[in-house]
């Protein structure tokens, strides 16, 4: 049963409470004090344990809910299988009544009376909580599962109170007493909030998103999102030593335009344990995201081709059934979750047209042909074919454009065609060339990408910086060339300064490898040239 009552401007009755019953006014000073922190004008309230409103009367009364506001209070009052229950919430109704401020009150224990909203958040009813107060149950227990459910109905940025964090009525180790219900919680959910104090009450200040989790069922089919079903999006990248710097950044730009739950895989093709320290604290205070290593397999293709070929490898090395491949030269702009949701309508695998060669080149046979950067891969599916996908690998170790080429090769027919928002390529260099191939290919949906691909070598030869036909020339941001001309550079080294490898890029080390580089190319240059001109 809910009672749920509109404003009401009725204030010629008094609050009823019992003097002797006030063990909330102390509060006040200090909630006064947060309240600035909650940045909506119409917040909304969740408190667990009303008695007769006290704390509720404040709350909806206050500089809180100035300019608006809602509470929803949960107390079982016994059941109303006794007259003080009754009567506690006949004086719940009347004093809220009172504050001609919106209002419900949940008759019903915490765990049912959550579950409830719960299910109302599914199906959008309600839109989460702005300040949420726990003064249930004094058992341990109780008190963090009541913390845990209301925990998936706070907002990003909400007030959380647990009340008699320092209670002394039972011992200190008892599990009749919050305090180790309430620091388990925090244990468990250590990188989610900050302490804003830290006394007989312990207030927290979400860090993270509003989650539901797994928690609901109904009998209507609810749009609740998939990742509320618990499962993870996996990403995978292949990286050795030489690109640990851009594959922290890659991450890093996923983890920072996502709420959903990520897990990224690395297949490790020789990093050193610095180079893993660094892509780990990229994302330390993502409570959402992990990141897991995964050792080359020293039988597989990898391990005697080259990283390049670890892309086959990985069907069989991720412990997972789906999974998004991403090359390690990518810059996300915007959440990843609805490229990971994308049905492939029974295909094996979703990739984005090659800018470069939309129908292929002339040492394969014609027709659509992929990108091998952002690969969305059915690995279920493909593990049954594995084998078949090596031979074809092995048949074209010398062909044009090696692992791509093979997995065209092997996928051709068996891949659907996704946005190139996904996978924007060449931008500002050669894909603002129109070939005849490029006529069908919708580059107008790389406008405004989600995923930009930086395509093109780290140190281009010195032909290809100076070549009149592609100016600028094609280049990682990274390189001695840089992405000259590239309308999204500036956004990955903006991602990189907010990496562990921000540092390292103003130092030494890397300007002299910067400047080897850069020297490479002329003496290469000159030495091929000296070869035509001496022949």
């Amino acid at each position: 049963m809910d009672s749920t009552t509109a404003p009401s401007n009725d204030e010629s009755e008094e609050y009823r409470f019992t003097e002797t019953q006030d063990w909330f006014s102390g509060n006040i000073p200090l909630w006064t004090s947060f309240m600035p922190l909650v940045g909506t004008p119409n917040p909304q309230i969740l408190e667990i344990g009303s008695w007769e409103g006290r704390s509720a009367t404040f709350l909806l009364t206050s500089p809180l809910c100035a300019n608006g506001g809602s509470i929803t209070c949960i107390d079982h009052f016994d059941l109303f299988a006794t007259p003080a229950g009754r009567e506690r919430h006949k004086r719940v109704l009347h004093n809220l009544s009172l504050t001609g401020r919106p209002f419900k009150v949940i008759e019903k224990f915490s765990v049912p009376g959550l579950m409830t909203l719960l299910e109302e958040a599914a199906k959008g009813e309600i839109t989460g909580f702005d300040w949420l107060y726990i003064d249930g149950s004094h058992r341990a227990d109780d008190t963090f599962l009541d913390a845990e459910l209301a925990w998936r109905l706070a907002n990003e940025g909400a007030i959380f109170i647990f009340d008699d964090y320092l209670w002394y009525a039972q011992p200190h180790d008892s599990p009749h007493r919050p305090k180790p219900g309430i620091d388990a919680f925090m244990k468990l959910h250590k990188d989610e909030f900050e302490i804003i104090s830290s006394s007989y009450q312990m207030v927290l200040r979400k860090k993270t998103k509003m989650h539901i989790g797994f928690l609901v069922e109904s009998s209507k089919p609810v749009d609740i999102g998939a990742d509320a079903f618990g499962h993870s999006v996996n990403i995978v990248l292949v990286v050795d030593a030489s690109y640990a710097m851009p594959a922290t950044v890659t991450i890093h730009s996923i983890a920072k335009h996502s709420s959903r739950r990520l897990t990224f895989y690395i297949i490790d093709c020789g990093l050193g344990v610095d180079h893993r320290d660094r892509m780990t604290l990229s994302i330390a205070r993502k409570p959402n995201v992990s990141l897991v290593f995964i050792p080359l397999n020293g039988d597989g293709l990898g391990a005697s081709l080259g990283p390049v070929w670890a892309k086959i490898d990985l069907v069989d090395l991720l412990p997972v059934e789906r999974a998004l491949y991403l090359d390690a030269d990518i810059l996300a702009r915007e959440e990843i979750g609805r490229l990971w949701d994308t049905d492939l309508d029974g295909k094996l695998l979703g990739a984005c047209p090659d800018v470069g060669f939309p129908l292929g080149h002339e040492k394969i046979e014609r027709g659509p042909y992929f990108n091998a950067g952002v690969l969305l891969m059915d690995l279920t599916r493909i593990r049954g074919e594995v084998q078949e996908l090596r031979d074809v690998a092995k048949s074209m170790l010398s062909s044009k454009f090696v692992e791509q080429d093979a997995l065209n090769v092997h996928f051709r027919g068996g891949w659907k065609s996704l946005s190139l928002e996904w996978n924007a390529q060449g931008l500002g260099t050669y894909a603002d060339l129109r070939t005849t191939d490029r006529q069908a290919a919708k580059l107008h949906e790389m406008a405004d990408p989600m995923l930009v691909h930086f395509t093109g070598p780290v140190s281009p030869s010195l032909p290809l910086v100076l070549n009149p036909y592609i100016q600028p020339c094609v280049s990682k941001p990274w390189g001695y060339a840089k992405a000259r001309g590239h309308p999204y550079a500036e956004e990955w080294w903006t991602a990189l300064r907010e990496t562990p490898w921000a540092e390292w890029v103003e130092s030494k080390e890397y300007r002299a490898w910067y400047d080897h580089e850069k020297a490479k190319a002329k003496a290469q240059a000159i030495q091929e040239f000296d070869k035509v001109v001496e022949a």
